[in-house]
């Protein structure tokens, strides 16, 4: 079981890495766009609003693939048809935002800053069980 976690946890590091790169290479798009006077800092970054998207669509794939389903109750079609409503709403009002931010960096009305993850538990420096294995 731990060593799946630490999988876990490897994985999850280097999706991390991955958005943050991505958010590097957007916010370098806008780095010569002058910021307004009372622009707005906005606290979630484009890639990971597009990270949230990317496991949203999973969710609609998969909640897809239970109202298609032969084997279940008429019931179970109809909360899974209800559920699909809601993540599909929540796709377009990702979908919305995540323009509407992309629109307001390229006027200098918003910015944000790429904040780094500084997670612990992948750290052999910072997490104990890490490194005192290593001694």
């Amino acid at each position: 079981l731990v060593n799946f976690k630490r999988q876990i946890d490897k994985l999850n590091q280097e999706r991390t890495d991955l958005v943050e790169i991505l958010d590097d290479r957007i916010s370098s798009e806008f780095q010569n766009v002058p910021k307004k006077p009372g622009a707005r800092m906005n606290s979630e970054t484009p890639a990971w609003l597009i990270d949230r998207m990317s496991i949203l669509e999973l969710k609609i794939y998969h909640m897809e693939e239970q109202t298609q389903r032969k084997d279940a109750d008429e019931n179970h079609i109809r909360t899974c048809k209800r559920k699909l409503d809601v993540l599909l709403e929540q796709r377009a009002d990702l979908s919305q935002c995540l323009d509407e931010l992309l629109e307001d960096l390229k006027n200098g009305d918003k910015f944000y800053k790429v904040y780094r993850q500084m997670k612990m538990y992948n750290d052999q420096n910072l997490n104990p069980s890490l490194y005192f294995k290593r001694s």
